[in-house]
């Protein structure tokens, strides 16, 4: 698989944490057990588009005020949405 970062064909797919601020900023979350591409050429891990549009999306639908500090990305995505989708876009 090629890597958006270094174009070499080392890249993975695997899985990573990251940070994500909630949409009013108010603080930030710990998303663990995320879906994510790794090169081990030049080590970038990132996310592809469609996981981070799912992530946004999500944070947008549900009640944040559930969220702790973190949370694994199985359960986030599972949380019950209070809108049954995304009206801003």
């Amino acid at each position: 698989m090629e890597c958006l970062w270094c174009e070499s064909e080392g890249a993975e797919p695997s899985v990573n944490t990251v940070y994500w601020e909630l949409p009013d900023g108010s603080r930030s979350i710990e998303l663990t057990n995320i879906p994510c591409i790794k090169c081990t050429i030049c080590g970038v891990e990132y996310q592809e588009e469609d996981i981070i549009e799912k992530i946004e999306t999500q944070l947008l639908l549900i009640n944040t005020k559930q969220i702790g500090q973190f949370m694994d990305y199985s359960e986030f995505i599972k949380l019950p949405r209070v809108l049954k989708r995304n009206y801003l876009k």
